[in-house]
């Protein structure tokens, strides 16, 4: 989930606004239960056990990390990249890394990934392996340890953050190696900026079908309520740094294909 200070400071308006009669010891607070107005957590997702998955990128894909190197990334705002590169080629990310962005910009495409929770569980619900990686920099798929760790739904792994629900909780256990399969449908405008087509996503969680060609109703976010504004055909992906002590989330084999 991402919270930009121009989110931050809308919600404070509204929590100004709708809860003026109800009283907060916090701004945080009031904005925690803003955003807890749009948590679903019933029905919970059947878990479901994946079967093993062997990925290799095909030839036409555009490798954006191998293990080796980060040169198709950038950090935000100019920022050096944070995240560490381990031995075994996990790209890990730390505390206050910053989030990673591609240097390329993508619209409709194919793209694979495959991430790692922590082994050692620390935090639960939203503060367990919280990352998340944001097509066109604005639509959200959750990167989350939804192994026996009950949340609100449509934040949990797989989902697209506040707007839909997994199929199933495809989880592995912490500090396995999971994988997305993402086909992304980039939303069209017409020449007035109105939708004229809404962005559409499938995913497969560890081969296992959970968004089946969903439609956004725009970009996600914690608190505020999606609208579409027209924006470029093309736009850059990055991943969460979520920035707390219980997310260190790792990642490698990173590949996409332009559609």
């Amino acid at each position: 989930m991402k919270k930009t200070i121009l989110g931050l400071a809308m919600i404070f308006i509204i929590a100004g606004t709708v809860n003026a009669q109800k009283k907060f010891a916090s701004w945080q607070d009031s904005i925690a239960y803003e955003a807890s107005l749009s948590e679903i957590w019933t029905p919970v997702p059947k878990a479901v056990m994946p079967g093993n998955f062997i990925s290799e990128p095909p030839s036409d894909a555009i490798i954006l990390y191998n293990g080796k190197d980060l040169s198709a990334f950038h950090g935000r705002n100019g920022k050096k990249i944070g995240w560490v590169l381990e031995p075994d080629g996990a790209l890990t990310d730390v505390k206050g890394a910053g989030d990673i962005i591609t240097n390329e910009s993508f619209g409709d495409c194919q793209l694979h990934l495959e991430f790692r929770t922590p082994s050692v569980v620390k935090g639960a619900g939203q503060s367990r392996g919280n990352s998340g990686v944001f097509l066109m920099e604005q639509y959200e798929i959750q990167i989350l340890d939804s192994y026996q760790n009950p949340t609100y739904v449509n934040g949990q792994a797989a989902a697209v953050y506040k707007q839909h629900i997994p199929l199933v909780n495809a989880s592995r256990p912490p500090g396995n190696w999971q994988a997305y399969d993402i086909i992304f449908t980039a939303p069209r405008f017409n020449a007035d900026g109105t939708l004229l087509s809404p962005a559409r996503v499938t995913l497969l969680h560890n081969g296992v079908l959970v968004q089946n060609n969903v439609s956004l109703i725009g970009p996600t976010d914690w608190v505020i309520k999606p609208v579409y504004k027209k924006h470029a055909d093309k736009l850059p992906l990055f991943f969460q740094d979520h920035g707390d002590d219980g997310n260190p989330i790792s990642l490698r084999n990173i590949w996409i294909r332009p559609l």
